[in-house]
């Protein structure tokens, strides 16, 4: 029997059935699967996390910047004509702050140059000076040095997110020939040769941009000429009447081969131009507006190179000279903006003032206290994020005390009290389905009821309450009906059996001890209407609010609909805010989500 038992299966040939190479075989394909498995697995969460990093690296590193915003601190004369003590809301604070700008650019003699000073500053200047001086009226009578934000365009300039400058260190000794104006600046030991040499590069980056060009536009030709010469053969051979209807599209076709011929020879000029001008090595080389800047800051003033030599260059002062002493080696210098002054929205000479002003220590970089006190504004150095937040945590609260108690007494109900028959099958069923319904079918809803049926005000967080409460609703009575479910029946006949009824057994005993669970999915649950905007765009909540909302029936919108709003405005500057309010929704998520984890562990209770 022992024999029998021990015995192992054996082939024909004797060999041990497990231990053939089939079997080897087997077992070795057994093992590559799971460890392949494995790889898989750990492939597919390593491809997760790097989606994960991405997105937030991508959120992060444009949101950052909208934190800090670039303010100058100017003398403010709040005295005089332009202000009123006893009506400060008729001052006009307007001049106030041009004067001060202007003020510290004298040399902006020029309407152009003066509107270019102006725009320095933000256009809203004006408005947080006069909310300032209402808030302290003791500023009135004296002049005052006062911080003011800047524009948006230069405030992306001064962090390197429109053009980076780039510092060259010249040698030999520049002579500028005047101070003012149209001016010349000659050089020793051809201080403007690696210059030229990149105004040269620059050339045959567009002469290259051009010859690509010249292939489409070539092909372009080709095939409007056999469209032509179909055209012609079908004229030839058709009838009269399909002769006459070809010969009007003959003659439109031959006017657009003629016009894109027109352009392809344009076109051709226009890179010989460039080639002879790159052929010539040591020719001077006249800057245009669609290549790159190049200013020269000489003598505590600044040049726009308008044409540039090996040893000498001709140009148009934007920031006055000091003198016209010749500038040794060291401390003068050669600046190139990149980006050509066409196709960027500072001008050169905005950069000059705004250089000016930065040398002068009047712009510094502070924290951007406007985007958290403010609310919406189609300026974008004037938006900020506190309508949303103040609008998110009115519509929160309506949501709370609606879904909390009416998610929990239902589930209460269906849990301890309701009869299990068809219709509380019926219920549960639906309750289910309720929570896998798109979103934005709960915005119709809402439309069609709160606001066309019930009167409710439109874009008011008593309505966008209401509809995430009916979303949230679901997901409420699901969590608080599986926490009930997860205290032990032994608590219940427990209390029943020292003679507690059944409201007492179920308040006094199961509730407390199924509330961490409740908690915990009624947090996620406002957690994810917090994070909702398709619904709460139905019932207009996509409103532009610039006042704070001051109470639950006041015009007003939510964090997610305000990323949304933003996200589609075309400036830079928006996009930078878009990502920062992305960052300080996804900050209350996480703090909603860990609020929840840390109730979770500190009152659930093992059985």
């Amino acid at each position: 029997m022992t024999d029998l038992a021990s015995a192992k299966p054996a082939l024909e040939d004797g060999r041990a059935i497990h231990t053939s190479a089939e079997a080897r075989r087997r077992l070795t394909k057994r093992y590559a699967a799971e460890r392949n498995f494995r790889f898989l697995g750990l492939g597919a969460v390593l491809l997760a996390g790097l989606f994960l990093v991405i997105l937030l690296y991508t959120v992060v590193s444009q949101g950052i910047p909208a934190f800090t915003y670039h303010y100058a601190t100017l003398p403010l004369e709040l005295s005089g004509e332009n202000i009123d003590e006893d009506d400060l809301f008729q001052s006009n604070f307007r001049s106030v702050v041009a004067d001060a700008i202007e003020a510290q650019l004298p040399f902006a003699e020029g309407r152009n140059e003066r509107r270019t000073a102006r725009g320095v500053l933000s256009s809203g200047a004006d408005i947080l000076l006069r909310e300032k001086v209402l808030e302290e009226p003791e500023l009135v009578g004296a002049t005052r040095q006062i911080a003011l934000p800047v524009s948006d365009t230069v405030d992306l300039y001064l962090k390197g997110l429109i053009v980076k400058p780039e510092t060259f260190a010249a040698p030999g000794e520049a002579t500028p020939s005047g101070t003012t104006g149209n001016i010349s600046i000659t050089t020793t030991a051809n201080g403007f040769s690696a210059i030229l040499q990149k105004a040269k590069q620059d050339l045959e980056a567009q002469a290259v941009r051009l010859r690509r060009d010249a292939r489409f536009r070539t092909s372009a030709v080709e095939r409007q000429q056999a469209q032509v010469e179909r055209l012609q053969e079908a004229v030839a051979e058709g009838g009269a009447e399909e002769r006459e209807e070809r010969q009007r599209e003959l003659d439109g076709a031959e006017a657009d081969l003629a016009s894109l011929a027109g352009q392809l020879q344009r076109l051709n000029e226009e890179i010989a131009g460039l080639e002879a001008r790159i052929a010539a090595a040591n020719a001077q080389e006249t800057l245009t507006s669609a290549m790159p800047s190049y200013l020269v800051r000489i003598n505590g003033g600044v040049v726009k190179a308008t044409a540039i030599g090996t040893s000498g260059m001709e140009g148009r002062v934007l920031v006055p000279l000091q003198s016209e002493a010749p500038a040794p080696a060291g401390e003068w210098s050669i600046i190139r903006l990149p980006v050509p002054e066409a196709r960027r929205q500072v001008s050169d000479q905005e950069i000059a003032y705004v250089d000016h002003l930065e040398a002068a220590g009047l712009i510094e970089r502070q924290i951007n206290t406007i985007f958290f006190t403010r609310g919406a504004s189609r300026e974008a150095e004037m938006a900020g994020i506190l309508g949303a937040v103040v609008g998110s945590v009115f519509t929160l609260l309506v949501t709370l005390m609606l879904a909390f108690p009416l998610g929990v007494a239902s589930a209460i109900y269906l849990e301890e009290f309701a009869p299990k028959n068809r219709w509380t099958d019926l219920i549960e069923v639906n309750i289910n389905n309720l929570a896998a319904v798109p979103s934005i079918v709960f915005g119709l809803l809402g439309l069609a009821v709160f606001l066309n049926f019930f009167g409710l005000p439109r874009s008011a967080p008593v309505a966008g309450g209401m509809v995430l409460a009916l979303m949230t609703l679901p997901t409420i009575i699901i969590a608080s009906r599986a926490a009930l479910k997860a205290v032990p029946p032994s608590i219940r006949e427990a209390a029943l059996g020292v003679g507690a009824s059944k409201i007492q057994t179920v308040f006094h005993h199961v509730l407390p001890l199924a509330m961490p669970g409740i908690m915990t999915g009624t947090i996620i649950g406002m957690a994810q209407a917090l994070g909702e905007t398709a619904p709460l765009l139905m019932i207009g909540m996509v409103a532009f609010i610039v006042d704070i909302p001051g109470g639950f029936f006041d015009p007003a919108t939510v964090l997610p609909v305000q990323i949304f709003m933003w996200a589609d405005f075309p400036e830079a500057a928006f996009q930078q805010k878009t990502s920062a309010a992305i960052m300080v929704l996804l900050a209350f998520l996480v703090v909603m989500n860990a609020l929840a984890v840390i109730l979770r562990k500190r009152f659930e209770r093992r059985w």
